[in-house]
Formats: C-alpha cells, structure tokens, sequence
C-alpha cells in the first residue's frame, strides 16, 4: 500500500515567551523561534493559510524556582497562549506539553528531593550517584495542577512529557474530577533518553542543571520496557500515545501500531530536524539545496507515517505543507 504524507498528519511545535513583538532565532536550530503571544498569532495565521490545523506549545520561562509554581499560575505563559489562539482560531487544535524541566532551577523533568523515598520506579537507581530523587508524589501533584490550568485555558490536549511514572493516571483523574472530560491526552509514553534533543533543550531553556535524564527517560536499547510503557499509558486513559524521538525508532512505532488500537503520533525532534538542516546547508547552488531538502524530508517523514504512525510533530511542517500545496496545483 503507497504511503503519502498529508498537511493533515503534521503538528507543528511552538515556543512561546513573554513580551511583546518578539520573535527570537535560536542557536543551532535554524527557521525555529522562539515567539511573544502576538508573533505567535501573527504564525499561526500564516500556518492556517497552508492548511496546517495542529499546534504543540512549549513555554520558555522566565521565572524558575524549585516546586516549579510558574508552570500553573493562571497567567502563566502557556495558559495565556492558550486563551488568545483559541480566541483567534478556534477550529485550531491546540495541545500544550505538560512537564517542569522549563519551569525549575534544576531543569529536571520532576520535583526533586534529597531522599531516596517516593523514587519514581525501581529502575532509578542511577539517581543515587547525583544524590538527588524524584519525589513522584510531588511530581504527579504538580504535574495534574499544570494540566488542569491548560484544560481551564482551553487546550484541546495536554502532553504529559515527565516521563513520571502514573503521569497519565494523575491527569486523568484531575480531569474527571475537576469537570474536564473532554480534555484529551496525549501521553510521551515512549520518551527515550536521546541525544537528538540539544537544540530543543536550547530552544527551552530546559537542559538539566546537573546529571541527566537517564534515569527516569528510557533506554534507547530497550524496545520492550517501551511498548510496556505505551501500554501502561492507554491503561491509565490515554487518548493517544507518542513515540520520541521518532527516526531511530520506526520499530518502536511499528510495533505500538500493530499492537494498540489508539492514535499514535510521533516526534520528529530537533536534533533529526537539524541534522537535515545541517547538511543541506553545505550545498553550495541554493536551487539544488531546495531540491534536496524536500526530498529528504519528505523522505524521512513517509518512512515515519509507513511505520504506523497517525500524526507527527515536526518542525518541518511549514515547509512540508507548502511543498504539498505546490503538489496539488
């Protein structure tokens, strides 16, 4: 069966930032920026016209401290980003990625704690050299309250990308709780510990503070602790799963499409993005520089779709929908 790539299936990734009439460059991520609410609007607008229908939010804070706090204030940037786009573009599908690494001193995806009680699975013991755990209480508490504050904005979805053990659960149970049912969630249940995510930590101003996150993100040489884990997060009430990164896991996201019967949707991340970039750069005749570019992402986005998956975030979807635009003429 011939596998095409749709505007449909793309999701394009967001970064959003306080002020006004800014729109930032970012290092080694090249044609991604970093936006104050009104830039934002004015892209999206730009989005919409090549039929771009899906956004993923990701907050760049300000404010850091250690409980992560800022993440789920009312006026918290996401919360605020959330208001005006669905006010501007309210057929627009909006999700907005839930986790502390943006928001805290320490830039780790959990509240951390200096005892190895409340440790997030069994599987952490290489937390102990840092001398720090993840209290997963904490973290799950904080977690839900994030949630809830994007569900009361008006996302369409939340993203839990913790890697918190139980995350999907929590959330889900705020959700049911607190009156918002028909909020959805797309759970990161398949988030390796890759090193295709530095110009996105970047881009965040979420790398860690210290250590890494080894120990709570899932080993790129474990494929079976992975499908468990999707399986974990359906179980718990996940409305659809993702699998991240996404081009060297392509038997990752086989194997969830074959197995599960809910959407699946997969990342293409930064580091996959720049690394096309990159090399399209050195071709010297700007025309074959083009040529080539769409080729390999077209390439290398097919093959992801081929794989099972139903929708995929990229940072490739604006050249991608205008590509296809010229297709259909």
């Amino acid at each position: 069966m011939r596998t095409n790539i749709r505007v449909r299936d793309l999701i394009y990734p967001y970064f959003v930032m306080r002020g006004h009439n800014k729109k930032e460059r970012i290092k080694l991520f090249p044609g991604v920026f970093r936006f104050s609410i009104d830039r934002l609007i004015s892209d999206i607008a730009g989005i919409r016209k090549l039929g771009i229908d899906k956004v993923l939010l990701f907050g760049v804070a300000e404010e850091k401290d250690d409980s992560g706090i800022t993440a789920y204030t009312p006026n918290t940037i996401v919360a605020q980003a959330i208001r005006v786009i669905k006010k501007e573009f309210p057929d627009t599908t909006v999700i907005s990625d839930v986790c502390l690494c943006s928001y805290t001193r320490y830039g780790h995806c959990g509240i951390i704690k200096r005892s190895p009680q409340s440790i997030v699975h069994s599987r952490l013991k290489k937390e102990k050299q840092f001398g720090f755990f993840i209290d997963q209480a904490k973290t799950l508490e904080v977690l839900s309250k994030i949630a809830l504050c994007h569900a009361e904005a008006g996302a369409d979805w939340v993203a839990p990308s913790a890697c918190a053990r139980g995350q999907v659960g929590a959330i889900r149970r705020a959700f049911d709780a607190n009156g918002y049912k028909e909020t959805k969630i797309l759970g990161y249940s398949a988030k390796f510990a890759s090193s295709f995510y530095g110009p996105f930590r970047n881009a965040a101003s979420s790398a860690p503070g210290f250590g890494d996150r080894q120990s709570y993100q899932l080993s790129f040489a474990d494929s079976e602790y992975a499908i468990k884990r999707i399986v974990s997060d359906v179980e718990e009430g996940a409305d659809m799963v993702m699998v991240k990164p996404a081009l060297g896991y392509l038997d990752i996201i086989k194997e969830a499409s074959l197995r599960l019967k809910k959407p699946l949707a997969a990342y293409n991340v930064s580091g996959e993005y720049a690394m096309v970039k990159a090399y399209v750069q050195r071709i010297a005749d700007s025309v074959e520089r083009r040529e080539a570019e769409k080729k390999i992402v077209l390439e290398i986005l097919t093959g992801i779709k081929r794989a099972g998956a139903d929708l995929i975030i990229t940072y490739h979807a604006k050249d991608v929908a205008r590509w296809l635009m010229v297709y259909s003429l």
